[in-house]
């Protein structure tokens, strides 16, 4: 199925996720149309990755439905029961997802980390396996390290490495979970200086995020998370000039 025109490309409708006695989404609506860079903030802890962990079906939601592309992700069209993971993994190969943490392979090359997905998931041969991870280095300023293993790389480099790992399975849209949380300031700016360019390309993108200046200059919709729930979603110049909620109110105070 593809996606009607003006529809979202990914939708995530009453989302709500627990763990023991902890609400961490509550019967949360989310979307995200193509072409569109969405970025989400809000304080650690709220529900920000969770909900794009739920969203690719990395963990599955207490209740909710997801739709990408116009069709229902996860289930039958006709139940309300998940799918085998084995069919949840071929579901998602179209949504590419870069965490916070790299997750590559440590001894493999930054070659070998990013064809490996068209290998063995896609079943592409060695030639066209690499001729593909060299293309995805090139556009991430990384072929220059293709032979490196991760240990000679930098963090900001591991995390270019990654998301070329992610493009390479050509998707649809891109969930980034705060990928340059866990990089030293001066590694920053390459990391996003990618995504600036995937957006400029018309990746669709979401992206949770602390860099308060990728989602003012980047962004197309800016989205406050707060106790699980979206509270606030406005342009970059409404969300950051004139908010509406308190939570954004407040949380704008701690980091502009």
């Amino acid at each position: 199925m593809h996606t009607e025109p003006g529809s979202p490309l990914l939708y995530a409708e009453g989302i709500t996720k627990s763990y023991g006695q902890q609400h961490v989404l509550r019967s949360t609506d989310f979307s995200v149309r193509e072409g569109e860079v969405k970025a989400i903030l809000g304080r650690s802890g709220s529900g920000k990755s969770t909900l794009l962990r739920c969203t690719a079906l990395l963990e599955l939601p207490d209740s909710g439905n997801i739709w990408f592309k116009g069709a229902k992700l996860g289930k039958k069209p006709d139940s309300d029961r998940w799918l085998r993971e084995t069919q949840l993994a071929r579901q998602r190969r179209e949504i590419g997802m870069v965490f916070q943490r790299f997750n590559l392979f440590p001894h493999l090359t930054a070659l070998e980390n990013v064809g490996i997905g068209p290998r063995t998931i896609q079943g592409v041969g060695a030639d066209e396996c690499a001729e593909r991870a060299m293309a995805e280095l090139k556009h991430v300023d990384m072929a220059q390290c293709a032979g490196k293993y991760p240990q000679e790389l930098s963090g900001g480099q591991q995390q270019r490495v990654a998301i070329a790992r992610a493009l390479v399975m050509n998707p649809k849209v891109m969930l980034f979970d705060e990928p340059t949380s866990a990089l030293d300031p001066e590694l920053v700016g390459g990391v996003l200086k990618v995504m600036e360019r995937l957006a400029s390309e018309g990746m669709t993108m979401v992206v949770v995020t602390h860099e308060v200046r990728f989602a003012r200059h980047v962004a197309d919709t800016v989205v406050m998370f707060h106790e699980g729930r979206i509270v606030e979603e406005a342009t970059p110049e409404e969300f950051f000039d004139d908010p509406k909620s308190d939570a954004t109110r407040q949380f704008l105070k701690h980091v502009i």
